[in-house]
């Protein structure tokens, strides 16, 4: 009766064993697979760490954590096959002490920020995540919002100009036109006045010198008597006045580095514009200057097909 039972036994202890190993298997490539991936900045806070834990979070097959920048020691005595990732100007420097160490993100950096410190090449070490939108965007949104509009008023200084090239480039296929005016002294209101005769809308560049707190005022007043909005240059500027803008928030950078992160490190572009993106408009600016309200949502998919499309 049960004379066929025991001829199972071996099968069965073969199949436990193969499972075992298989099983072991994946835990040793599961472990081999696993990166270490360092986060480091100047300075700690609340911000820094809720995004280390949103990134462990997405991550959790990796190593990643956050470490001061002064309780690190020099980039090339860091692991090698270690991913690092830079929050703050004060980390990049440090980065630049050596060509040696491991494969670096710089996370949101302005294109000023990197041509200041980088000049026009940038070392095979580092990719820069760019933190300013891409103008051509930027130019696409003023085309989705103000179609009537086709001249596009700039202002520069010596630190912002290098980027008027690229934006005249931008501006041709959209049938747009840039006009671009110097403002060296933003305690004179000239050519901010000059700039508002001869073009329908401001784009604002990212340059900290010409877009602060002391100069919201009145860029923002001297354009808006005239008519004129003002795109840009970030969210902040929207939430101060600025009718619209795109912009990548901290959902938008995790998704970015998480797509990285799973590629070689040896196909890390050299500088990328984030594809992931939002649009945050001023609906209350919007009514001011008799323009219809913006669906934020919508006009953030239409730009995001044109830019898929081939």
């Amino acid at each position: 009766m049960f004379g066929g039972q025991p001829s199972k036994t071996p099968f069965c202890g073969r199949l436990w064993w193969l499972l075992c190993l298989a099983f072991a298997g994946l835990l040793g490539s599961l472990e081999a697979r696993a990166a270490e991936i360092l986060l480091t900045g100047a300075q700690d806070s609340p911000g820094v760490q809720s995004f280390t834990q949103a990134l462990q979070a997405r991550r959790p097959q990796d190593r990643v954590r956050f470490a001061l920048l002064s309780s690190l020691p020099a980039p090339d005595r860091l692991p090698a096959d270690a991913r690092l990732v830079l929050l703050d100007l004060p980390s990049l420097d440090w980065r630049l002490q050596t060509p040696n160490g491991p494969a670096t993100l710089v996370l949101r950096i302005s294109r000023q920020q990197a041509r200041e410190r980088l000049g026009e090449a940038t070392p095979a070490q580092l990719s820069l995540l760019w933190s300013d939108p891409p103008m051509a965007r930027q130019l696409r949104l003023i085309r989705k919002v103000l179609p009537q509009v086709r001249r596009v008023g700039v202002l520069f200084d010596r630190h912002s100009e290098f980027l008027l090239k690229d934006l005249r480039q931008a501006a041709t296929p959209l049938g747009l036109e840039i006009v671009s005016e110097r403002w060296d002294d933003t305690n004179d209101s000239r050519p901010l006045q000059r700039l508002l005769g001869q073009s329908d809308v401001l784009l604002g560049l990212d340059d900290p010198d010409l877009y602060n707190p002391k100069t919201v005022k009145n860029v923002l007043l001297s354009s808006y008597a005239r008519q004129r909005a003002l795109i840009g240059p970030s969210a902040a500027f929207v939430k101060a006045g600025s009718l619209a803008s795109t912009y990548s928030d901290q959902e938008d950078w995790l998704a970015i580095l998480d797509d990285l992160l799973d590629r070689p490190t040896a196909t890390w572009p050299r500088a990328l514009y984030p594809a992931r993106f939002k649009i945050l408009s001023n609906q209350q600016v919007a009514r001011s200057l008799g323009i219809e309200p913006i669906d934020a949502e919508y006009v953030a998919a239409q730009l995001a097909e044109g830019e898929h499309r081939p």
